[in-house]
């Protein structure tokens, strides 16, 4: 495997002094490499720093060949032409000349032999699902999976030594996503992938994983890294296990020594005073003794010490991935309850909607981005107006946006859940907030100022502790930008929850993982139930 990638005590901080990293060492190779690592962990910054958007504060990175890069959240200017976003304008306008017979030298060294351009980059996008997106279009005419894979589109042109994605398949549908990783599949060349998707994440060579600032290689995909992180953790834990018995025996003996010492000094006091021996000898023997009982007491305390030093090593090596833990026994829905009614309801988007809803069911919304799935939930919770039928919910219901605006971001998470649970006392919400894994300052901490996980957390809290307890949850699209650490808190929390839920999402392992009893796909036309995915 040879060398695409040398990071060298590579640091890096922000303006504000905060430091990502302070002397990072790695090196990547061809093939696919998947990025891990909770929110915050430095992995977009990484790509950035790879592709020369970002200037290291001190360290190298080298790079053999060329660079293509396809940031998360791409935004392209609505007037762009497709042709430009793909670097083809000045080729497809040198060609054109050559065809109507004005073309000078200029032209000519512009098409460079490529004078199959346009049928190259067609079958590209044939490949990616953009057939239909002709190169004279605008962005601003696309829909923002249409982007993301135009984005794409034009770095597999290119053909660069190495590509680096960063969350390509956030918010695309489950068609958008298939080409995606048909992509990936494809790809020969060195690809650094960063990603929560998990399917994603299967289709990798090997998994770097960055935590705290440092960055551990795995070989194989997720499924081989899961695997290799739990068998490290069942050893470290083995090994906490071991050098705790180690420093309890270390404090034993060191307690059994000092209660020597302490015999040996009134032995010799009470020679002393008695009178028994020369005082020469008497105080030769005490010097002896203190100088020996030094040397012992010494000898334990470093054991003692290195004991201490060994069980936080062990310590520091287990994970501290705590699981979300609730007890909400208000959100149960007996089996056959009523929970949620549509009829023939019309939907902003023109679908004409009859969806019925009884006990605890967990229901999966699918479909292509734009279909309405939003929309949908919005009616369903009276956020938009239905053309015409009824809505009806017949408990509590409560609805989880993507952008997670049920949050005030100028209070604390404290404050959140009590101004939608007025009666719960503040010792209470801690109590609760605790079980979500917010405790102390950052219960207390402005919720705006919370990483993405923490956010996320504060934002279940709110929504799961309200009064009354919601039996009915409408999530929509959770899972977007979490880590895979955030993803396995969320899902123990669902896996908590007792009411029925309504969940638009594309990530399949999630929705399978989380017992989804039925899955809808809202075409442009209507709702149809379909088979599990």
């Amino acid at each position: 495997m040879s060398v695409t990638v040398i990071l060298s005590g590579l640091a890096f901080a922000w303006p504000d002094s905060r430091a990502v990293f302070t002397g990072l060492d790695a090196v990547f190779g061809e093939g696919r490499t998947g990025l891990v690592g909770v929110n915050g962990a430095g992995k977009s910054t990484l790509l950035r720093l790879i592709a020369g958007e970002l200037r290291p504060s001190s360290g190298d990175v080298r790079v053999a060949g060329s660079v293509g890069y396809l940031p998360q959240n791409l935004i392209l200017d609505a007037d762009r032409r497709v042709d430009d976003v793909l670097g083809l304008a000045e080729t497809r306008a040198a060609l054109a000349a050559i065809e109507e017979g004005e073309a000078g030298e200029a032209q000519f060294a512009a098409v460079e032999g490529a004078w199959d351009v346009e049928e190259r980059t067609h079958a590209t996008l044939d490949r990616l699902g953009l057939g239909h997106v002709g190169l004279d279009r605008r962005a601003g005419q696309l829909s923002g999976g249409e982007v993301v894979l135009l984005g794409l589109a034009a770095q597999l042109l290119r053909v660069p030594d190495v590509l680096l994605l960063d969350e390509p398949t956030n918010n695309l549908d489950l068609r958008a996503k298939h080409y995606v990783h048909e992509a990936i599949r494809s790809w020969r060349g060195a690809l650094i992938l960063v990603s929560h998707d998990r399917e994603t994440l299967e289709l990798v060579d090997r998994i770097g994983d960055l935590r705290d600032g440092d960055l551990s290689f795995y070989g194989g995909n997720l499924s081989a890294y899961e695997a290799a992180v739990a068998a490290e953790q069942e050893a470290a834990e083995r090994t906490v296990r071991v050098a705790e018995a180690d420093f309890r025996r270390e404090k034993r003996e060191l307690a059994d020594t000092q209660v020597k010492l302490a015999r040996r000094q009134r032995y010799g006091k009470k020679m002393f005073e008695t009178k028994r021996e020369p005082k020469v000898r008497m105080r030769k023997r005490a010097e002896d003794a203190q100088i020996a009982a030094g040397k012992l007491r010494n000898t334990h305390l470093d054991r003692l010490n290195q004991a201490r030093d060994r069980l936080q090593e062990a310590k520091d090596a287990v994970r501290d991935d705590a699981e979300i833990r609730i007890d909400l026994p208000d959100t149960k829905v007996p089996q056959g309850m009523q929970v949620l009614e549509l009829s023939d309801v019309e939907l902003a988007t023109g679908q004409v909607v009859s969806l019925s809803v009884r006990g605890p069911e967990r229901i999966a919304l699918i479909g292509d981005n734009g279909t309405g799935k939003t929309t949908l939930l919005h009616t369903v919770m009276r956020l938009a107006e239905p053309r015409s039928g009824t809505a009806r919910t017949f408990v509590p219901a409560r609805f989880l946006p993507q952008r997670l605006d049920i949050l005030d971001d100028n209070r604390s998470a404290v404050d959140n859940v009590s101004d939608t649970a007025p009666s719960a006392g503040d010792n209470a919400i801690r109590a609760q907030l605790a079980r979500f894994l917010l405790r102390g300052r950052q219960a207390d901490q402005l919720t705006g100022t919370l990483s993405g996980g923490e956010r996320f957390r504060a934002a279940l809290a709110t929504l799961l502790l309200a009064e009354p307890a919601p039996r009915l949850l409408l999530l929509d699209e959770p899972t977007n930008n979490l880590d895979l650490a955030s993803v396995r808190k969320l899902t123990q929390a669902l896996e908590s929850y007792s009411g029925a839920l309504v969940v638009v999402s594309h990530d399949v392992p999630f929705l399978r993982d989380i017992g989804i009893s039925r899955w809808l796909r809202l075409g442009s036309d209507r709702l149809e139930e379909v088979d599990p995915l």
